[in-house]
């Protein structure tokens, strides 16, 4: 569509007569974007930028609803697309003003910043549901068919009053809603509860994460554009005594959708605004991962919200926190049932492969689900059967034995080698990652089943000390204490910038006595301040180091966040005349020192330096930073689908402020120098820099400072400082980390969760926990 939307401009722009540079002048999109979208290079424009380009060009209705339509997917033809694009068509018709001059009105179009909430809407659904596709493929859902998960309506001490759930008014008759179903009907009950509130719950293991994605898939292709998105969120990484529940939405948000943290309405981001207005619909999934002096806040913060949402939770924890306070308000509760041994029958033989070719219907599990459908002395069900009543304990199973021919499943029906559910249980779960690291995959590097156990054991424990299932890249370095953490950023820093330092200042002095000096002075130094600044700005705070939600845009015009560059302007100038003060009161003290100057001229000339570099590098950092801020433009919605893809984006935007960022300072610095000089020059006595001195400041100053900046304020600095070199220098975890955690989850121990990972099952990260707390 990207090739036709661009034909149409070009020739609706020609029909007007205007260039490519008078388009730009009157719409404000800047000539290269314009030349983007006529070449098809630009691909999926944002309605806001259709509307400014149709506003400038002063169309029709019938051509604006001509670009309109070859701007939006689905929009020509009628029966093109889903529905929910055809839905978000219509959505952007009005957007652009064609309703209002169908009526005989004048076709004027609403702001852009009423339409940005709309469209950031439309993206988000199409982010949504292409990243679950992926992930129920990768789960192996639909292989070969969905487990049957199956439901029925929960205890009335756990249901609201049905009035409040059908949202009837006073003294209307109210009755009780038939919400029993099956996995495929999902969205169907969600729909048939008015206020729009459920409660999921089911034992560990019983399906409630498959279903909340099977409702968010199916949710989607059905929804209009007037029904919020559906996003999945992991409540078990909220803490409601910290953060508001419509805040933390947006963090999460902004987190797994970076191009949400662009501007929207009212001067907020647009996650914000979504949040705010309605256009989200969270699936809170793992009510009961929460930390237990958490779940009653939590519930008493989401019943003092009228949100729709869908809730999951294991029934002991939700009872719990009911017991403290009260059922979520206007919910209703459903809950899970366990598999039958005809499901079994049903799902297990078609996973395994066709061995015997007398009887090709025959196959590993034939004979175990006959045995369990003989009665017990007792008349009490086979543990086995026990076991196999959860969708993860089959999954477990089916991975162990199905798919692996030299296992027989028969060994599971020994009742002393596993006398009850607990040891069947531990014996799939131990045994799961051994089975899956066993198997070659194509183009994957072979790990040593014991170094991964170790390896996961780790992340686990990890994740069981910050009290969250989300496993994100940029977190990995908080295994490490706080102050572990800010002694390694310093080291390293000091040791990087003192390498580089001493190198870059032996090649312009000529001296390598000289380089290594200049090199011992400047690199602890700069550890020094970079690890201070690091210590007060995530360590002391308790912050984390997040990705960029922005990218450098250096050619056109970028949709900046430039209420960002005031407020870099004036940290970057304390921060530099900071270090600037402190590097020259040092430098001024060697070197009086060198001439074996008195104590009071070694601190007079101590001031007189750390003055001059505190000027020169407060007002170069400064500058820096407000450049920096002033060339941001946030990402696109769609742009991070996957932890991956996050890191990959972090660091091109980390790479890309390192070379903007080196020589603009290095220039800064080097130019400065001579300038305050100058200006200096006889108030605090004779000062003196040569070209050479300014020349090498410059060029040493530049890079040293942009390393600084990388290492200890970027979260690509710290993967890099934390996870790829002390973690794995201590043993915690691989070199490869990224290829070992993408690994993991293609082999289905990790599942991903937008732009994080997480335990595919929370059992076995419970269980990897305890065995590393054992070892």
């Amino acid at each position: 569509m990207a090739g036709e939307f661009g034909a149409v401009l070009r020739r609706l722009r020609e029909d007007a007569g205007l260039t490519q540079d008078e388009l730009e002048r009157r719409s404000g999109v800047s000539v290269s974007t314009i030349r983007g979208l006529e070449t098809g290079k630009r691909s999926n424009p944002r309605m806001t930028t259709v509307q400014q380009l149709a506003d400038a060009l002063a169309l029709r209705s019938e051509d604006r609803e001509e670009l309109l339509g070859a701007a939006v997917p689905g929009r020509r033809g009628g029966g093109a697309g889903t529905t929910g694009e055809a839905e978000a068509s219509a959505a952007g018709v009005g957007a652009l003003g064609v309703g209002a001059a169908q009526a005989g009105e004048p076709a004027v179009a609403p702001p852009a910043v009423q339409a940005a909430p709309t469209e950031a809407a439309e993206q988000l659904a199409r982010a949504v549901a292409a990243r679950w596709q992926r992930e129920e493929e990768q789960r192996r859902i639909q292989d070969p068919y969905p487990l049957p998960v199956r439901w029925k309506a929960a205890c009335e001490t756990l249901t609201d009053h049905w009035a409040n759930i059908r949202r009837l008014p006073p003294g209307a008759p109210s009755g009780p809603l038939d919400l029993s179903g099956r996995l495929e009907g999902i969205a169907e009950t969600y729909r048939s509860i008015p206020s729009g509130r459920l409660v999921v719950l089911g034992r560990s293991g019983s399906g409630k994460s498959v279903l909340a994605l099977r409702f968010v898939l199916d949710h989607l292709r059905s929804r209009t554009p007037a029904e919020p998105v559906p996003v999945i969120f992991s409540i078990g990484a909220w803490d409601p005594t910290a953060v508001t529940l419509r805040d933390w939405l947006t963090e999460q948000l902004t987190r797994d959708y970076p191009g949400t943290a662009a501007p929207g309405p009212g001067k907020v981001s647009l996650a914000s605004a979504l949040v705010d207005s309605g256009r989200v619909l969270p699936v809170l999934d793992g009510f009961d991962e929460m930390a237990d002096g958490l779940r009653r806040p939590a519930l008493e913060a989401l019943n003092a919200t009228t949100l729709p949402l869908v809730l999951t939770s294991r029934p002991a924890e939700y009872a719990a926190a009911v017991e403290e306070t009260d059922v979520l308000t206007s919910a209703a509760p459903i809950e899970l049932v366990d598999l039958t041994l005809d499901d079994l029958d049903h799902y297990l033989p078609r996973t395994t492969r066709k061995t015997d070719r007398s009887d090709p219907a025959a196959g590993a599990w034939q004979s175990v689900l006959k045995k369990l459908r003989e009665p017990s002395p007792d008349r009490s069900p086979a543990p086995l059967a026990m076991v196999l009543s959860t969708p993860l304990m089959v999954a477990l199973a089916r991975t162990v034995y199905s798919d692996t021919p030299e296992h027989d499943p028969a060994e599971l029906l020994d009742t002393e080698l596993f006398p009850g559910v607990r040891e069947l249980e531990e014996h799939l779960l131990d045994n799961f990652l051994p089975t899956v690291y066993r198997r070659s995959r194509p183009g994957a590097r072979g790990w040593d089943p014991e170094r991964v156990q170790r390896w996961l054991g780790h992340l686990a424990g990890h994740l069981t000390e910050l009290r969250t299932p989300d496993l994100a890249w940029w977190r990995l370095g908080h295994g490490l204490r706080g102050s572990t953490r800010t002694l390694v950023t310093a080291l390293v820093t000091a040791l990087v910038i003192g390498l580089v330092d001493g190198a870059m200042a032996a090649g312009f002095s000529g001296s390598l006595a000289g380089g290594v000096l200049d090199g011992a002075i400047v690199g602890p130094l700069a550890g020094l301040l970079f690890g201070l600044v690091h210590w007060f700005t995530y360590t002391v705070t308790g912050k984390d180091v997040q990705p960029s939600a922005v990218r450098l845009r250096i050619r056109g015009r970028p949709e900046t966040t430039t209420w960002r560059a005031g407020p870099r302007l004036v940290i970057g100038a304390l921060g530099g005349a900071f270090f600037g003060f402190a590097y020259g009161f040092v430098v001024g003290l060697l070197h009086a020192f060198s001439w074996n100057a008195r104590l009071s001229s070694a601190l007079e000339l101590g001031l007189i330096d750390a003055i001059v570099f505190g000027l020169v590098f407060g007002g170069a950092a400064g500058l820096s930073f407000c450049l920096l801020g002033l060339l941001e433009t946030p990402l696109d919605i769609v742009s991070a689908v996957s932890p991956g893809s996050v890191l990959r984006a972090d660091r091109r935007t980390v790479l890309t402020q390192l070379c903007f960022w080196a020589p603009v300072f290095g220039a800064a610095v080097g130019f400065g120098t001579g300038v305050v000089v100058d200006l200096l020059q006889g108030r605090l006595g004779r000062l003196v820099m040569d070209p050479a001195g300014s020349l090498m400041l410059g060029t040493i100053s530049g890079l040293g400072g942009a390393l600084g900046y990388t290492l200890t304020l970027t979260a690509w600095g710290q993967w890099c400082l934390l996870t790829r070199i002390w973690l794995p220098l201590t043993g915690r975890l691989p070199w490869a980390v990224a290829a070992f955690l993408d690994d993991a989850y293609q082999r289905g121990v990790l599942r991903q969760a937008g732009a994080v990972y997480q335990f595919r099952h929370a059992r076995l990260q419970s269980r990897l926990a305890q065995g590393r707390r054992r070892g």
